[in-house]
């Protein structure tokens, strides 16, 4: 007769779990089901988080087109080694050959000095310290050897340098990488933050700044400032036909600009070569410290790091290129965002 079993029951504490997952379970759905969706950011919150990931892609660009600034020195200096070298090397072929032909008309009468075959046969700086090696060569034959030894450690440091501003313009590279990821990350945060709003509110932003371009580039009052020098003034006209020009990151013109792109290309049309970056424009020439002392076409510094350089305008105005989004304009600089740090006279 076949046994029947009863089912085994669970115990009180595998019911009691069990009972408080489920409970748990029900409350969760519940809060889940009636939890408020995350609250989207407004039109100003996200044009404030957006601006300061402007600024910081700024900042990133400023260090980016420092090290493109030197990647292109470091290319110049290696091409320039290298030429001397090659050049080097042909000297240093001819002083051997010199000595070659000697020895070779010496052969050929059967007459080769016993000092020309040691010459030939081993490193100059072998023999040349041994005093009497140095006893058994002529004079001319010792000065040409001199020479060869010259050339040998000309070209023995010149590779060395060489070598060494390798290595430098591969850090270099990597840093402009590094560089290069930082803004493009920074714009696609901006960009994300951008995608969130309506269309409605991507157009209201657009005319602010469409707003603004226009009324830095109609009715801004530039006052009665003087220049500093001609220069000063054929720099600013420059920057001047240039309004209206987008902001683009790393871009030196002269259809685009970043902030340092158009004052080191306005500067290059007064004829005047300055530096790439806001960084080292900020020292390149005699500094200004009080905003009253500044003339139009002074450089005027912003923020404390100097990521940001303009062309003083007058009246308290400066000509720029702000950021990503806009275009070169005038505008105050109570405006930029950062402190003023001070002005730089070229």
């Amino acid at each position: 007769m076949a046994s029947h079993r009863r089912p085994k029951q669970p115990s009180r504490a595998r019911v009691t779990v069990l009972t408080t997952a489920a409970a748990a379970a029900v409350v969760l759905s519940s809060q889940a089901a009636n939890a408020a969706p995350s609250e989207k950011l407004s039109k100003d919150e996200v044009k404030t988080k957006v601006d300061k990931l402007y600024e910081e892609t700024e900042q990133a660009t400023e260090k980016l087109n420092g090290a493109e600034e030197k990647q292109e020195k470091l290319q110049k200096e290696i091409s320039t080694i290298q030429d001397n070298v090659a050049r080097g090397q042909e000297e240093l072929n001819e002083l051997r050959d010199s000595i070659g032909l000697a020895a070779a008309a010496q052969y050929r009468t059967g007459t080769i000095d016993s000092s020309l075959q040691l010459f030939l046969s081993s490193n100059p700086d072998d023999y040349l310290d041994k005093a009497s090696t140095a006893d058994q060569l002529s004079a001319q034959q010792v000065e040409a050897l001199k020479k060869i030894q010259e050339k040998q450690r000309e070209l023995a440091q010149e590779r060395s340098e060489a070598a060494d501003k390798l290595k430098d313009l591969s850090a270099t590279r990597a840093e402009l990488a590094k560089q290069k990821k930082a803004v493009q990350s920074k714009l696609a945060q901006a960009q994300k933050l951008l995608n969130t709003l309506t269309a409605k509110e991507k157009a209201a932003l657009a005319a602010e700044d469409d707003r603004a371009s226009r009324s830095s580039a109609e009715r801004v009052d530039l006052g009665d400032t003087g220049t500093a020098s001609g220069r000063a003034a054929a720099a600013f006209s420059a920057a001047q036909s240039k309004i209206g020009s987008p902001y683009v990151y790393g871009a030196s013109g002269p259809s685009s600009f970043d902030c340092s792109g158009l004052t080191s290309w306005a500067y290059a049309q007064a004829g005047v070569s300055i530096p790439r970056t806001s960084e080292a424009q900020s020292s390149y020439g005699t500094k200004i410290y009080s905003a009253s002392d500044l003339k139009v076409g002074d450089l005027v510094f912003f923020f404390n790091d100097l990521h940001h350089v303009g062309l003083y305008a007058g009246n308290g105005q400066i000509l720029h290129a702000p950021r990503t989004g806009t275009v070169v304009r005038y505008e105050s600089m109570s405006t930029i965002g950062g402190p003023f740090m001070w002005g730089v006279r070229v």
